[in-house]
C-alpha cells in the first residue's frame, strides 16, 4: 500500500508543505477518534477535480466498533457519495447534515471537517483536505457522562482542526502520541480548574497520592504540590499553565510516592478562543520500574566486565614479573607469549565494559592488538600493519574468540613471516620489500570473512596445517573451529607471502 506522500504527490497538486501538515494531522488524530467514538478518513481533492477525493489514510477507535471493515486507503470517490466532503472544501465549515447513510449492514453518521494549514503570519490558511467522521450507529444507546465529555472535546479539537491549531507542533524527541485517552482523561476550564476526570485519570493521581476526586481542583496547583522533587512540580504545573494559554507544551512525568505519571496538556481553543486545556494522563509506574531493572542490570554486567579486565590485566602483570625473573629463555618466551594473549583477551572485556549491550565495535579491538603485535613481536624486521574493509559490531561470544586468533595470527605474521635484514632476495625491489601485513574483513551470507596476509617468505614446504605448527597456530585451529564453529586455511599466495581465511558465521549461538 502506497504511503500518505506516495499517494499525495502521486493524484494532488498539494504542496511539501501542505503533505507535512497532513502527516502532523495523521500523527496525532488517534486522539480526535478515540473521542469522537469514530473511524476517521483524511480526504484530499483529485487534481483537476475538487469533486472528486481520495482517500490517504485512515483510522479506526480504540473506544467503539469501526464503521469501516475494509481499509479506505487509496479509493477515488466522486460523485453524490462525497457531496459533504466537497461542501467542506469549498465552504470550509464542519458538515454534520444529513441523513445515516449504510455501509453493508452498518448505519453509520457522516461528518466532514476541513483542515486548514495556518500561514506563516498566523491568519487562517487555505482548506487543503478534509477529514471525514464516520461513526458506527449500530450500537447507539444513551451516552453515559464520560462519552459525554469525550464527544463534547472531541467537537473542540474537531474546530481546532478546521481553524488549523490543531494538531500541535511535535517536540523534539517525542515519536509517539502518548498518553492516549484510555489512559486517562482530564478536562479543565479556562481557570484550570477540573471539570472532569475519567476514572482512569482519576487511579493514576491515587498512585500519586492525591486520594479525593479531581473535580474542581487547580491542577497546576496540584501537579506542583504532589510532585517529590519540587523542581519537577513546579515545571509540571507550568506545563499546565502553558495549555491554558494556548501553547502546546511538552509531555512531563510526575515522580511522588513511588508512582509515576506521564503528563500531555494540550490547549482547547475552538474558534480561537480558550476555553480550558486536555491533560491526558498514564500511569508509567511500572514501565520505569523495568527500565530502571534493565539500567541496573546493564550497569551491572559492565562492572562485571570491567572488573574481569581488571583481573586479566592482574593476571599479565603477574605473569610478566615471572617472566622477568626466568632465565630459560623459552620459558621466558613462553610466558611473554601468554601475557601478549591474556591482554587481548583483556581489550575485549574493556570494550564491553564501555558499552551498553553485550556487543563491541570490533574495528578497534583489531587496531590496537594490530598495533600492538608490531610492538612487541620478537623480530628485527619492522613490519607495516594494514586494515582493509570493516569487523563491524560482534557480539561480546565471537570477540572474545576473535580476538586470540587474530593476536596469534598477527603476531605468527611479524615474527616468522619475514627473513632477518640481509637474508631478503636480491632481486626484490624496495617497495617489494617493505615487511607488510594486511587485515581484511568483509560480511556474506551471515558470515564474516577475514584474511590475515603477508608479502614475506611464505609458509616452508614441510609445514603442514592440520598437525604442525606451534603452539599458536594449535590455539587458532581450536578456536576457529571450535569456539567460534567456523573454518580456518593457511596457504602461500601466489604473488608471495602467506595468508591466513578464516570464516566466521554470524548466526546466534
Amino acid at each position: 500500500m502506497s504511503t500518505l506522500r506516495d499517494l499525495a504527490e502521486e493524484h494532488t497538486r498539494l504542496r511539501p508543505a501542505d503533505i507535512d501538515h497532513l502527516h502532523r494531522v495523521a500523527g496525532d488524530w488517534q486522539l480526535l477518534s478515540d473521542l469522537s467514538f469514530a473511524d476517521l478518513l483524511l480526504w484530499v481533492p483529485v487534481e483537476g477535480d475538487d469533486t472528486v477525493f481520495l482517500c490517504v489514510a485512515q483510522v479506526r477507535p480504540t473506544t467503539a466498533p469501526t464503521a469501516y471493515q475494509d481499509d479506505q486507503v487509496g479509493r477515488i470517490v466522486g460523485g453524490p457519495e462525497v457531496a459533504h466532503l466537497t461542501i467542506a472544501y469549498t465552504q470550509g465549515r464542519i458538515w454534520r447534515e444529513g441523513d445515516p447513510v449504510w455501509y453493508g449492514d452498518t448505519p453509520a453518521r457522516h461528518e466532514a471537517i476541513p483542515v486548514r494549514l495556518r500561514a506563516a503570519d498566523g491568519e487562517s490558511g487555505e482548506v487543503i483536505a478534509v477529514v471525514g467522521r464516520d461513526t458506527n450507529l449500530s450500537t447507539a444507546r444513551t451516552p453515559s457522562q464520560l462519552e459525554l465529555n469525550y464527544l463534547t472535546t472531541a467537537d473542540d479539537l474537531a474546530q481546532m482542526l478546521s481553524d488549523g491549531t490543531f494538531p500541535p507542533p511535535r517536540h523534539p524527541g517525542e515519536t509517539t502520541s502518548a498518553p492516549r485517552v484510555g489512559d486517562g482523561l482530564v478536562r479543565l476550564d479556562a481557570s484550570g480548574k477540573v471539570t472532569y476526570a475519567s476514572p482512569n485519570a482519576q487511579s493514576a493521581y491515587r498512585r500519586l497520592g492525591f486520594a479525593s476526586h479531581l473535580v474542581g481542583e487547580d491542577l497546576a496547583a496540584l501537579n506542583t504540590r504532589l510532585a517529590a522533587d519540587p523542581l519537577d512540580g513546579t515545571e509540571a504545573g507550568n506545563r499546565v499553565l502553558a495549555a491554558l494559554r494556548g501553547e502546546a507544551p511538552a509531555r512531563r512525568e510526575i515522580e511522588a510516592r513511588g508512582a509515576t505519571v506521564l503528563t500531555r496538556a494540550l490547549p482547547l481553543m475552538p474558534a480561537g478562543v480558550p476555553i480550558g486545556a486536555l491533560v491526558l494522563v498514564r500511569d508509567m509506574t511500572e514501565v520505569r520500574r523495568r527500565d530502571r531493572a534493565l539500567i541496573t542490570k546493564d550497569a551491572t554486567i559492565r562492572e562485571i566486565h570491567h572488573r574481569v579486565k581488571n583481573n586479566l590485566q592482574t593476571v599479565a602483570a603477574l605473569l610478566r614479573l615471572q617472566a622477568r625473573r626466568v632465565d630459560i629463555p623459552a620459558a621466558k618466551a613462553a610466558l611473554e607469549e601468554s601475557v601478549r594473549r591474556v591482554a587481548s583477551i583483556a581489550l575485549v572485556h574493556e570494550t564491553l565494559a564501555m558499552s551498553s549491550d553485550e556487543a563491541v565495535e570490533f574495528d578497534g579491538i583489531v587496531d590496537r592488538v594490530a598495533s600492538a603485535a608490531t610492538e612487541v613481536a620478537a623480530t628485527e624486521v619492522a613490519v607495516r600493519m594494514r586494515r582493509e574493509g570493516t569487523f563491524g559490531v560482534l557480539p561480546a561470544e565471537i570477540a572474545t574468540s576473535l580476538v586470540m586468533v587474530l593476536n596469534e595470527l598477527l603476531l605468527n605474521a611479524v615474527e616468522h613471516g619475514f627473513p632477518p635484514p640481509g637474508e631478503e632476495p636480491a632481486e626484490k625491489t624496495d617497495e617489494e620489500s617493505t615487511a607488510e601485513v594486511v587485515v581484511s574483513a568483509h560480511r556474506f551470507r551471515k558470515q564474516l570473512h577475514v584474511t590475515v596476509a603477508d608479502n614475506g617468505q611464505g609458509l616452508p614446504a614441510e609445514f603442514d596445517a592440520a598437525s604442525g605448527g606451534r603452539l599458536g597456530l594449535q590455539i587458532v585451529r581450536a578456536l576457529a573451529t571450535g569456539e567460534l564453529a567456523g573454518t580456518i586455511e593457511l596457504r602461500n599466495r601466489a604473488e608471495g607471502g602467506t595468508e591466513a581465511i578464516l570464516v566466521v558465521p554470524l548466526h546466534k549461538r
